[in-house]
């Protein structure tokens, strides 16, 4: 059986933590007898037979769905959507789940006589994914099956064409979705979910609609009201997203299939990084001295390459199937079961390291906002019940944030740093005097239809994510950031952890209690 996950208190005789920085890491000693450390559980054993599992999932659903062969007839549509490249992270090794799930359910849909298949990418507002991304994730039979008949699709949330309004919900928010999906006799979804934030309505609500519906659940009132994006029943971002895909439902039968991983993160040669650091041995403390030197001595460019190609050994850990508010229900469970950490109260300083990755850079630059995006709105939310750190306490990461954006993948992001942040960072304001330009702009609209571009609206909403966080923290302090980038996001910048702590006394008094959420690998604190 795994442990479970484990919060130290810190005494004299404590190692010093190790702690993220983008591209690296670094041993750090926190101050004895105030600080605590969180580690994740270790990962769960895997399913034993994962492709078994599967089919047993498909032959008995749960909730009102009946098997999905009894839903599957010749002269049909059916339609086949799955999440796209932002998770997991890191990309799994193959076989990926949604191959291993789209396959199955290909070998079903082919015995019952359906020809009628069309696979979509379920992309939202994101970049397309490029043909090495898909392969990655469909696996090279279903690609080479797919792609050159022209029935393998990336959604897009722009195309007049591809989509049709179902109308609204009872509180107005528009449902457009994409055409296909909605003129389908079967819509199945293929789910990976990595944190509890996804999975459930939110998959079709978020991955398969326009611009015209995300917005009711990406806006700053949203996720200013959202405590935790993790715990969906405090979520103001869940309930808009519950609502749409409901109504979704009414016009479309959905066979929801949810899959949860591990969270073995790091191969062997990085192994290291799995451990609480005083049960390294004697190999693990010279990986790590090779691995954090070595990278020292590389370009920025290369260290994001060398780490870009990391995949994690993840391996499935449950798979539901069926009526898609009952499959996440026992979905949730299960990703418990590999999160969850129980931490007593909350501390005056919350300290998170940030590693090389997160959803949005898969494959390019963790430029400043998704720098922001990835501390204040994963890391701070990655709680049930409380946040880490106490109202008015303060947030400190630890990330080089580099003034550097991919040009193809993050166009609006360039001048929404330059031009929008240097005008205002209140979230409120920035709603208000620039999304909708930045939203309908004709130049990242063709950007994001005929590139490799994120939607222009993307650094909005990178921004709002922080918006809880930005409320309930006094200051966020960044470690070994660039200076001028940190100051253009309204952060305080430092130089080394020391420097950082002493600032936060400035703001909650001296001998402040600390707690270090040491993540990655995924977990999720429920603070009593």
């Amino acid at each position: 059986m795994p442990r479970p996950g484990f919060v130290l208190e810190v005494d004299r005789s404590t190692p010093p933590a190790l702690i993220w920085h983008g591209e690296g890491f670094r041993l750090e000693r926190l101050p004895a007898e105030r600080s605590r450390i969180v580690y994740a559980p270790e990962p769960l054993a895997p399913l034993p037979d994962p492709d078994a599992a599967i089919r047993a999932a498909l032959l008995n659903p749960l909730g009102d769905r009946p098997p999905l062969p009894e839903l599957l007839r010749p002269g049909m549509r059916l339609t086949i959507a799955f999440d796209d490249l932002s998770l997991p992270l890191p990309p799994m090794r193959r076989p990926d789940n949604r191959q291993r799930v789209i396959e199955a359910v290909l070998d079903l849909a082919a015995d019952a006589g359906v020809d009628d298949v069309v696979l979509i990418a379920a992309l939202g507002l994101h970049r397309r994914m490029t043909e090495a991304e898909l392969r990655h994730a469909l696996g090279d039979r279903v690609y080479d099956a797919f792609a050159p008949s022209g029935k393998l699709l990336q959604h897009d949330a722009e195309d007049p064409k591809g989509l049709v309004m179902l109308g609204k919900t009872d509180l107005g928010e528009d449902v457009e979705v994409n055409r296909r999906v909605a003129e389908s006799d079967l819509l199945v979804y293929v789910n990976i979910n990595l944190v509890a934030m996804d999975g459930g309505h939110k998959s079709t609500s978020t991955g398969l609609m326009s611009y015209k519906s995300v917005r009711h659940h990406h806006n700053v009132r949203t996720l200013q009201h959202s405590r935790s994006l993790m715990d969906r029943p405090h979520s103001e971002l869940h309930s808009s997203a519950w609502r749409i895909g409901r109504l979704l439902n009414q016009h479309v039968k959905v066979f929801q299939i949810e899959t949860t991983l591990n969270n073995d993160a790091f191969g062997s040669q990085l192994a290291f990084l799995q451990k609480r650091e005083w049960e390294w041995g004697l190999r693990d403390r010279a990986s790590f001295m090779a691995a954090s030197r070595g990278v020292e001595l590389l370009s920025p460019r290369a260290r994001r390459s060398l780490f870009q190609s990391v995949l994690a050994p993840h391996q499935m850990t449950s798979v539901h199937a069926g009526e898609v508010e009952v499959v996440h229900e026992a979905t949730i469970a299960n990703l418990h079961r590999q999160q969850v950490v129980d931490v007593e109260g909350q501390s005056d300083v919350v300290i998170f390291g940030l590693p090389h990755v997160g959803p949005y850079n898969v494959g390019s630059i963790m430029n400043p906002l998704l720098v922001m995006c990835l501390g204040l709105g994963y890391f701070f939310n990655m709680y049930i019940g409380k946040p880490l750190v106490r109202p008015g306490g303060v947030v400190i990461l630890s990330h080089p944030t580099p003034w550097a954006f991919h040009p193809v993948h993050h166009p609006s992001y360039i001048d929404f740093f330059e031009e929008v942040l240097a005008s205002t960072t209140d979230p409120a304001e920035i709603e208000k005097t620039y999304e909708e330009r930045f939203a309908t702009d004709d130049w990242y609209r063709h950007l994001y239809r005929t590139s490799y571009a994120y939607h222009g609206v993307h650094p909005f909403y990178m921004w709002y994510w922080g918006a809880h966080a930005l409320e309930h923290a006094s200051s966020t302090v960044i470690v070994g950031g660039n200076r001028r980038a940190v100051r253009r996001m309204g952060f305080r910048p430092a130089s080394t952890l020391a420097d950082a702590l002493e600032m936060a006394e400035d703001q909650v008094g001296r001998d402040p209690t600390i707690t270090y959420f040491r993540c990655p690998p995924l977990m999720l604190a429920r603070v009593e």
